[in-house]
């Protein structure tokens, strides 16, 4: 699938399920970079990060975030505060990333995600590693933006998370 398949993007959220090995992660990368190639002086129009945020070890939290929040001013830093509570990061905010588990590190990515104020946000795998009040928190999100009129979240993984008011499902392999 190319990412001309995906397109036109409806605001709201887009499952993109697939195996191991479908394309899923490429099909996010090439999504945002095609859109930011697309829209050249657009502020952020598209946010893909690999969440384990590799080459990033020796960075704290607050660094990764204030990178982003350079790309993107839209940046809601209360909702960037409220994630940090409600996925209990507060702990982890003096350590560096190469102190921090998988999970850790990939609610720091997601935080900078959702925070980020990218018109379209592209999350890959987004409950992969994370402990069931996180995947919670993160799901809760995702329910209360479904409905947005201008933002549109891009979400891979598996399988379409039955829970979630999907837009649009695109199923890869």
């Amino acid at each position: 699938m190319s990412v001309v398949d995906l397109l036109p993007l409806t605001p709201g959220l887009i499952a993109v399920t697939g195996d191991e090995g479908t394309g899923k992660t490429a099909l996010l990368r090439r999504l945002c970079e095609d859109l930011v190639a697309r829209t050249s002086g657009a502020d952020c129009p598209a946010l893909w990060l690999d969440l384990s945020l590799p080459g990033q070890d020796d960075q704290a939290p607050q660094q990764v975030w204030d990178v982003l929040r350079q790309r993107c001013p839209h940046w809601d830093i209360p909702l960037q505060q409220d994630l940090i509570e409600a996925l209990d990061l507060h702990l982890h905010l003096g350590k560096k990333l190469s102190m921090l588990s998988t999970g850790s590190r990939r609610k720091v990515a997601l935080v900078g995600l959702l925070a980020s104020g990218a018109t379209v946000t592209c999350l890959d795998q987004p409950f992969a590693a994370l402990d069931s009040p996180s995947a919670r928190v993160i799901r809760a999100f995702l329910a209360d933006v479904a409905d947005h009129a201008t933002r549109t979240w891009v979400i891979a993984d598996y399988e379409a998370d039955p829970r979630l008011p999907w837009r649009r499902h695109v199923a890869l392999g």
